[in-house]
C-alpha cells in the first residue's frame, strides 16, 4: 500500500509517515524535492516588502519637502535647493529664514511686531529744502538703507528709531542710477538690523506688508499684494528735482507718464516691484516685507492725485520698490563711500 502511494504521485504527510513503525524507508532519499507551490508561497511575501520599502522612499521624501515648504511658508525652492546640494541663494516668499514667531506667521500684526523695530523715519535738511522719508536698520551698529532722493545734498540727516530715539547721521554712499544710499549712525550699538530677503523669488500675488513714515507718521504699517514685476520706473538724479510735490510726493515717470511732477532731465530707469500696499510720501527708502518678515523691497515711488486740495489725493494703490536683490548687489559700492 505504501509503495503505490508514492507511486501514484498523491500526497502523504511526512510526519504521519515519520510516526509509523511500518514505514521503514523514512526519512525519504535525499532526491526528494519539496512541492513547488509550498516554495512559491515562501519567496512572494519576502520578496514584496523589498519593493513596498523601495517605493516608499521617495514618497517620504516628496512628503517631507512638502512639509518643509507648507511650514515656511512657500519654502519649496529652498528646501530643493538643501536637497540637491543648490547653493543658490534661498528666495524671498520662498526664503528659509523665518523672523515672524511660529505663533503669528502669516499675519501682518505678526510681521508687524517682528520687523518694525528696523525701520526708522528720516529727516534731511539741504540747500534745496527738507525731506522725509523712511530707512531700513541693515547693521546693529547703525548701517541704514534708504532712497537716494530722501537724502540727496543733505547738509544734515537726523534719524528716529521706533523706540523714540534719535540719531545724527552721515551718508556713506550714494547711487542715484538705483535711487540708493547708505547712511550710518552716529555712537549707535545695539539696534534690530533686518532680514535680507531674495527678491527673485517674489511672485505676483504675494502677500506683502510695507512699513515706514508717511508724513512723518512714524512706524506705519499698510499692507497688500505684489501688483507686478521688473516693472520700469524712472526717476531724477538732479538733487534739485528731488524735493518733495505738493501733495504727490516723489516725482517719477511709469508707462510713458509723469506722476507727482516733472522729475527733470536727468534721470535713470530701474526694475521695481509695483505693490498695492498703500505707500504716501515719507515711505520712500521703507520696507517692503513678505509674510516671514524678510525685507523683498526698499519703497521708493507712489502716485497720487496731484494736488491737495484733491479729494483723490492720497495712495491709489500703485507704489513701486526696489526690489532687495538689486540693494544687495549695490551694498559694497555704496560701502566703499561711492557718491554717483
Amino acid at each position: 500500500m505504501t509503495e503505490s502511494f508514492r507511486r501514484s504521485g498523491e500526497y502523504e504527510d511526512p510526519y504521519q509517515q515519520q510516526a509509523s513503525s511500518v514505514n521503514p524507508e523514512w526519512p525519504p532519499p535525499l532526491a526528494y524535492q519539496p512541492p513547488a507551490a509550498p516554495t512559491a508561497l515562501l519567496t512572494e511575501p519576502v520578496a514584496q516588502p523589498r519593493r513596498a520599502r523601495r517605493g516608499r522612499g521617495p514618497v517620504a521624501l516628496l512628503a517631507a519637502v512638502a512639509i518643509v515648504a507648507a511650514a515656511i511658508g512657500g519654502g519649496t525652492a529652498y528646501g530643493i535647493q538643501e536637497l540637491t546640494g543648490n547653493d543658490t541663494v534661498a528666495s524671498s516668499s520662498s526664503t528659509s529664514t523665518n523672523v515672524v514667531p511660529s505663533s503669528q506667521k502669516g499675519t501682518v500684526s505678526g510681521v508687524a511686531k517682528a520687523v518694525s523695530p528696523s525701520i526708522v523715519e528720516i529727516n534731511a535738511q539741504s540747500n534745496a529744502g527738507s525731506s522725509t522719508g523712511s530707512g531700513v536698520i541693515i547693521t546693529s551698529d547703525g548701517e541704514i538703507i534708504t532712497n537716494n532722493h530722501v537724502v540727496s545734498g543733505a547738509s544734515t540727516v537726523k534719524v528716529t528709531t521706533s523706540d523714540g530715539k534719535s540719531y545724527t547721521a552721515d551718508v556713506v554712499g550714494t547711487d542715484s542710477s538705483k535711487d540708493l544710499a547708505l547712511i550710518k549712525l552716529q555712537n549707535a550699538s545695539g539696534l534690530t538690523a533686518a532680514t535680507l530677503g531674495d527678491s527673485d523669488g517674489v511672485q505676483v500675488g504675494d502677500e506683502v506688508v510695507a512699513i515706514g513714515s508717511p508724513e512723518g507718521l512714524t512706524g506705519t504699517v499698510t499692507s497688500g499684494i505684489v501688483s507686478a514685476l521688473n516693472r520700469d520706473v524712472t526717476v531724477s538724479t538732479d538733487e534739485g528735482q528731488q524735493q518733495q510735490q505738493g501733495g504727490g510726493g516723489w516725482p517719477f515717470e511709469f508707462g510713458g507718464q509723469q506722476f507727482n511732477g516733472d522729475p527733470g532731465s536727468s534721470t535713470t530707469t530701474y526694475k521695481a516691484l509695483q505693490t498695492d500696499a498703500s505707500l504716501n510720501p515719507g515711505n520712500s527708502g521703507g520696507a517692503l516685507i513678505d509674510m516671514n518678515g524678510n525685507i523683498i523691497g526698499i519703497n521708493s515711488a507712489m502716485y497720487s492725485a496731484a494736488g491737495s486740495g484733491s479729494s483723490d489725493a492720497g495712495s491709489v494703490g500703485l507704489g513701486f520698490a526696489i526690489p532687495i536683490n538689486t540693494v544687495k548687489a549695490d551694498l559694497a559700492k555704496l560701502r566703499d563711500g561711492s557718491q554717483s
